[in-house]
């Protein structure tokens, strides 16, 4: 697949603003999906949350868009981050799907199920690969420029929150040292301790396939959906919760007190107040960090979890980076 690489000016910027910080840059288990055609970006916009023609501005697009895709019911299938490679209006739309690898050929499947006659082509993209890039505390030579841009097709904001740093798509093999100079690579596993740590929901484990709404997944938190662009698949039902304002659950961070059990905390845990009253389900987790389903009216209260004769205890936090109205 031929892409023409546009991030020579996004990284310079992004060495000259990291001076004095080393980044960590985390190898990630997702995959990517190209979607290219002149009806790219009106095919896509019928099936995703968010206003996908955003990517083919003609001013100001952005590089990169948080979405999911819905199923009839308004019941989240797929959390996608999508980006834009063409690099301006007079070229045909290319856009990369980022999704849960273990849902590719699903999501690939539902995409062509409703393409019909749009000119547009789907592919996956095993060539290249995903890195979230973490800034740091550490000391290290950001300063110098990158010496293989062209190993590099994308350097951009994570769009879902400024704490999850930068997305990175590159050739599969490319040097990442190169790429972001003084950069490390970091155990995967620490990412996913960020993001739980932060309460960002990320494939089918956070967000089970048919199971989990939008809004209460913090969708509108995260950027990910537009109330005005129009109908989707799955609209109907998000839009009047939108509209009635009443939203009684939400997606939350979640800590364990150590030591945890040694088999670790199921997912799908039913999470209890002190009292025995049900307060929500946990999702999924690493350490002692993980992410739940919490009524908000129990978020502050002494939580558990009954596993065989015990109960584990667990504390739930709202993330800082939320609105301040969210928060009260």
């Amino acid at each position: 697949m031929l892409v023409r690489a546009v991030t020579a000016p996004g990284l310079r910027r992004w060495c000259r603003g990291r001076r004095g910080a080393a980044a960590a840059c985390f190898p990630l288990g997702r995959a990517l999906l190209g979607v290219r055609g002149a009806e790219a970006a009106v095919f896509l916009q019928g099936l995703l949350t968010n206003d996908v023609t955003q990517l083919v501005a003609a001013a100001d697009a952005p590089p990169a868009l948080y979405a999911h895709a819905l199923n009839v019911q308004g019941r989240c299938l797929y959390d996608v981050i999508l980006y834009r490679l063409h690099g301006s209006t007079a070229e045909e739309p290319h856009i990369l799907l980022e999704c849960d690898s273990s849902v590719l050929d699903s999501l690939q499947k539902h995409l062509k199920l409703y393409k019909i006659r749009r000119k547009v082509t789907i592919t996956p993209c095993p060539d290249l690969s995903l890195w979230a890039v973490i800034p740091g505390e550490q000391p290290g030579d950001a300063s110098a420029l990158p010496k293989s841009a062209d190993q590099a097709l994308l350097l951009t904001p994570d769009p879902r929150a400024e704490v999850m740093g930068w997305r990175l798509i590159a050739k599969k093999g490319a040097n990442l040292s190169e790429i972001i100079p003084g950069s490390q690579i970091g155990d995967v596993q620490e990412y996913h301790r960020h993001r739980y740590k932060q309460g960002i929901p990320e494939g089918v484990k956070d967000l089970p396939p048919g199971v989990a709404l939008p809004l209460e997944s913090n969708l509108a938190f995260m950027n990910g959906i537009s109330f005005t662009k129009g109908c989707y698949i799955g609209q109907e039902l998000t839009a009047r919760t939108h509209h009635m304002g009443v939203i009684r659950k939400r997606l939350l961070p979640v800590r364990f007190p150590a030591p945890l059990p040694s088999a670790g905390i199921p997912e799908g845990s039913e999470i209890l107040t002190e009292s025995g009253k049900p307060a929500g389900k946990f999702r999924a987790g690493g350490g002692e960090l993980g992410i739940a389903l919490l009524r908000l009216a129990h978020v502050n209260e002494p939580l558990c979890i009954k596993l065989g004769g015990d109960r584990v205890k667990l504390s739930a936090t709202t993330p800082e980076w939320w609105p301040k109205a969210a928060a009260k």
